[in-house]
């Protein structure tokens, strides 16, 4: 019954003939490629409209559970005063700010590289908000909150949290600039890329050993570990063997292994730059077997007899 309203709408949409008013449970407008034709007002309880064409939302529509608009190239700007209990807006480059006096339980906003003003009015509590790779998203508001979890991995402009957020589950800070959390935080569950990780590993890398993440049982967590060592100092630290050895014009090239208990081991390939003379250490699948072939496969080269440079730079 739901898809048949819809696709209903859709088509009025299409045909420039629909209603002025429409309700219904669930509108997929998914595909419908303007807002030509459509309804001055709208009501309806969940409304998915992947790539929205179009640059601002009706404000006249009400949707009384979930607004989805994720990947919509062109999207600016939300009226001010929306009220939606979970709003989905992932993947919109275009959107750069949140709407003034915004309120919703659930947020995510992924993916919108652009976003960089959230105004103190724009209130989300209760649920959780999603703000992957948001890049140029600098602040939180104060407001903010409650919530059950915190997703700011990828925020790497983002270097601190409202100083009395509360969060009750788990917060995500891979990749930011957050070097603490605040004491109204304290006790909350830290994560890295959606992995359980320590306050230790979190916030004081330089710390951690290598003997540490050797001694991780979780793989997952191993690796986060070794990634917040550094590949440099672990493989230093653990002793890694040398699988193969050449030279190019950067110097000395090495292949190097450590073995990671029951997971893969953890191989790198380890290279000069010939104009800088710094030297480089790059993470390669595991069956690589010698420099040459690892090199090709960082170059996009499946077989490594394929790889022949001129001048490596």
């Amino acid at each position: 019954m739901a898809k048949a309203i819809a696709d209903e709408l859709a088509k009025m949409i299409r045909a420039g003939a629909a209603p002025s008013r429409h309700v219904g449970r669930i509108v997929d407008l998914t595909g419908v490629p303007s807002l030509a034709g459509a309804p001055a007002e709208l009501t309806c309880h969940t409304l998915i409209w992947h790539g929205f064409p179009a640059e601002t939302w009706p404000a006249a529509w009400r949707v009384s559970h979930k607004l989805d608009l994720s990947g919509a190239p062109h999207l600016t700007r939300l009226p001010s005063g929306l009220r939606v209990p979970v709003l989905w807006l992932r993947d919109c480059p275009s959107l750069e700010e949140l709407p003034e006096n915004l309120s919703a339980d659930f947020l995510d906003a992924s993916g919108c590289r652009s976003l960089r003003v959230w105004p103190e009015s724009a209130r989300v509590s209760v649920g959780s908000v999603t703000a992957r790779e948001c890049a140029t998203l600098a602040e939180l508001p104060a407001g903010l909150g409650p919530l059950s979890a915190l997703d700011v991995r990828g925020c790497r402009r983002l270097k601190a949290l409202p100083p009395d957020l509360v969060v009750s589950s788990w917060v995500d800070i891979a990749r930011t600039g957050i070097e603490s959390l605040p004491e109204s935080m304290r006790g909350v569950g830290l994560r890295w890329n959606g992995t359980a990780i320590s306050a230790q590993a979190a916030f004081f890398p330089g710390t951690l050993t290598a003997a540490q993440a050797l001694a991780e049982p979780n793989a997952e967590a191993r690796r986060v570990l070794v990634e917040r060592i550094g590949f440099e100092r672990f493989l230093r630290e653990a002793k890694a063997s040398v699988l193969h050895e050449d030279r190019d014009p950067g110097g000395v090239r090495q292949l190097l292994r450590v073995k990671l208990g029951e997971d893969e081991p953890l191989v790198c390939v380890s290279v000069g730059c010939p104009s800088t003379g710094r030297r480089y250490l790059i993470r390669v699948p595991p069956d690589m077997r010698t420099c040459h072939q690892a090199v090709a496969w960082t170059a996009g080269f499946d077989r490594a007899e394929d790889y022949r440079p001129v001048q490596e730079t």
